[in-house]
């Protein structure tokens, strides 16, 4: 008897070993579909795959006011160059600051790849400072991190360090600085790396990169300070603060995705679409399942982490997208000066013009007026600096600035340059009420 259990043992062991066989020698298939193992966002083992080609394996992503980064095949290997190095950026017209970034941009461009590619990534430090290279939320070998001091020895000025690695998932991500986090991050040095699945579920229409971060440029400054910690007063998707922000071109009823990342230094950004709902997808570790993903018209995106969402742009029109953290939506302001809401200036604004030329009382009810005075000519605001908010729209000053752009959906278009102001149809747009409406509906004013 105990001789039968032990082949019977042997026969099962056997068979396990037999059948774990053939599924290796039948493809390394998907391994979130039948067993996660110990890491969600894995979802293929290294392997021979063929390199993932533009608009055969997924939809080239779009990075509005950025780019994407080109590669090349070597050997089946897309091969990218980093070069780290100080670059002059405009946050929007009139505000310019030296920064540090990538290949002449802030930020850096968007790497892009898909599943079961191997990558090398060259990186060039022309900076004067050493540093290093994080893959934010990448499943690799520890040598590859990037963690200065850590898992590498740092990039000292002049030199070219190489990264090699599978991937072994699909997603948002990110790169960034690992040394010197809080000088280097603050002076811009980041960017997305987007990995797209192999077999894709879901193919969308338009993909959109869209990275928050936060700034503190004193007016006058030509460089970020590193050193702040809470009054950061430069709010950016891709680097841009709004107007300097590309807007986000649709045709009506395309599929949307948009992968918002954020490497902000100190906050959270509460990301809204106005016009849509959407369902929040994945995170910078991995695929949400169907089940437990949700609806929303605005999602958390906390310090670090990345949330994709995706919706149909069913919705005509012209429409915000913004944090709505209300401090977010300004520009360069001051929040150590007094409240003056409320307050009737006109008794000494005459008086302190007269001791300070040039002296202009802020509107004490409307601080987007202090935007519309600059753009007219009537108020001087300091060398390299922008107004706290806003420009010019097709009806009035949009008071907004910082971390906010305009989707704008168009039926029946072709390409996706500015289309201009929407053109909403007779009767459907907001308009002063008539006497005889009030009267109607028993309003009084």
């Amino acid at each position: 008897m105990s001789q039968f259990l032990l082949s019977r043992r042997g026969a099962i062991a056997a068979a396990g070993l037999a059948a774990a066989g053939a599924g290796l020698a039948t493809g390394r298939a998907n391994a979130s579909a039948s067993n996660p193992g110990p890491h969600h966002a894995r979802s293929v083992e290294p392997g021979d795959y063929p390199p993932g080609e533009p608009g055969v394996h997924y939809t080239p992503v779009v990075t509005p006011n950025g780019s994407t980064l080109p590669y090349r095949l070597v050997g089946g290997v897309k091969v990218f160059h980093l070069v780290a190095e100080e670059v002059e950026h405009e946050f929007a017209p009139g505000l310019t600051a030296t920064c540090w970034g990538f290949n002449g941009q802030v930020h850096g461009p968007t790497i892009e790849a898909v599943e079961g590619d191997r990558v090398r990534i060259y990186v060039t430090n022309r900076l004067r400072a050493a540093t290093s290279v994080h893959w934010h939320g990448l499943i690799l070998p520890s040598g590859m991190d990037g963690v200065g001091g850590l898992t590498q020895r740092l990039i000292r000025p002049g030199e070219t360090f190489r990264y090699e690695f599978p991937l072994v998932q699909h997603g948002t991500q990110m790169y960034h600085a690992h040394h010197d986090e809080m000088t280097q991050m603050a002076m811009g040095m980041m960017g997305m790396f987007v990995i797209h699945p192999r077999r894709a579920e879901r193919r969308v229409d338009r993909d959109f990169a869209l990275l928050l971060s936060t700034w503190k440029i004193r007016p006058g400054a030509r460089r970020p300070d590193p050193n702040e910690m809470t009054d950061f007063n430069i709010l950016t998707i891709n680097a841009k603060a709004f107007p300097g922000t590309d807007p986000l071109v649709v045709r009506q009823d395309q599929k949307v995705r948009m992968r918002v990342a954020n490497l902000s230094a100190m906050d959270h950004h509460p990301f809204h679409v106005h016009g849509h709902t959407f369902q929040v997808v994945g995170t910078d570790g991995g695929e949400i399942p169907e089940a437990g993903r949700w609806p929303e018209a605005t999602v958390l995106v906390p310090v670090g982490s990345a949330r994709t969402i995706e919706f149909v742009a069913d919705n005509p029109g012209d429409w915000a997208v913004h944090c709505h953290m209300t401090h977010h939506v300004m520009n360069q302001m001051g929040h150590d000066i007094e409240n003056m809401v409320g307050v009737d200036q006109s008794s000494f604004a005459g008086l302190v013009g007269d001791l300070v030329p040039g002296y202009m009382a802020m509107d004490g009810n409307d601080m987007a007026a202090h935007g519309e005075h600059v753009e007219m000519g009537h108020m001087a605001i300091p060398e390299n600096s922008i107004p706290m908010v806003g420009a010019q729209g097709p009806f009035d000053y949009i008071g907004m600035g910082g971390m906010f752009t305009i989707m704008k959906v168009r039926p029946g278009i072709t390409r996706y340059d500015d289309p201009g102001w929407y053109r909403a149809p007779d009767g459907t747009t907001a308009r002063v009420a008539t006497p005889g409406e009030l009267s109607r509906d028993g309003i009084r004013t």
